[in-house]
């Protein structure tokens, strides 16, 4: 696609989606859109067992929303516009598929919101700076920052670093819960896409990661009982396919499961 605001390939049944608007990576209404299209493709493409998010070029993961847009915007289309996007990083989190997310650079404000909707942070050692200083502008972190944080760190830890809009090295992000993995080297997205490998088939079940993830995602936000109802649920369609098969026969015979997806 022509000027491009979100590249989307495949290789190796993993979805690469990069924004695409360097340096600083920001995204507006239309780089949205057009993400919101890839995440759909990628969950349909049955091709598609594992989605990679990352920033272009070196500098930036995403530096969060384009200031000057919102600036010069009209009050309607600031709350339409956060609508969109929480609706389109939720997608994210309903898609049956691991989404992980590769950070390339600084990650700040909306681009951390971006990232705290993936299931897995990757930062690139020595990358950049990580936090949601929103309350520097007047704001708070409006596309879906206050909720996933306060889930992910507490409620204590989240206002704190809301709160005082402190950025932090991935070294503190990583202490702090907010990264998962920090990968050396010039080869980050190589070791990124190496690591996503593992969770395709033959690998990995990628059908049984995908449960995992809508288990742990939605069965968070309901009661105890209703999230048991749920892993059951799951567990259930799992016992259909055929990997569930495999692997019980595989572990029955004492040789490598070989996973189709299926």
């Amino acid at each position: 696609m022509a000027n491009a605001l979100v590249n989307y390939s495949v290789k190796d049944s993993v979805a690469l989606l990069e924004l695409a608007d360097p340096p600083a990576n920001t995204y507006t209404h239309e780089m949205m859109k057009e993400l919101d299209e890839h995440i759909l493709s990628a969950r349909f493409d049955e091709n598609v067992e594992v989605i990679v998010l990352t920033g272009a070029g070196e500098k930036f993961f995403s530096a969060g929303a384009n200031i000057t847009m919102l600036s010069e915007a009209d009050p309607y289309f600031k709350y339409y516009f956060c609508l969109h996007a929480n609706e389109t990083l939720n997608r994210f989190e309903q898609t049956p598929k691991l989404v992980i997310a590769a950070l390339n650079g600084h990650t700040v404000g909306g681009g951390l919101e971006i990232a705290l909707a993936t299931d897995i942070r990757i930062a690139r050692k020595d990358g950049g700076k990580i936090g949601l200083p929103e309350v520097t502008l007047g704001v708070l972190p409006g596309t879906g920052g206050t909720q996933r944080l306060g889930r992910l760190l507490g409620k204590s830890r989240a206002i704190e670093l809301m709160a005082t809009g402190n950025l932090l090295s991935f070294d503190e992000g990583k202490e702090l819960g907010l990264i998962n993995q920090i990968f050396d080297g010039d080869n980050f997205m190589e070791q990124v896409m190496e690591y996503a490998g593992q969770f395709t088939s033959p690998n990995k079940a990628s059908g049984a990661v995908g449960r995992i993830k809508r288990a742990v995602c939605s069965g968070v936000e309901v009661p105890f009982s209703e999230g048991l109802a749920m892993e059951r649920e799951m567990q259930q369609l799992l016992f259909q396919g055929s990997d569930a098969k495999e692997g019980l026969a595989a572990y029955i015979e004492k040789r490598k499961p070989e996973f189709t997806g299926k």
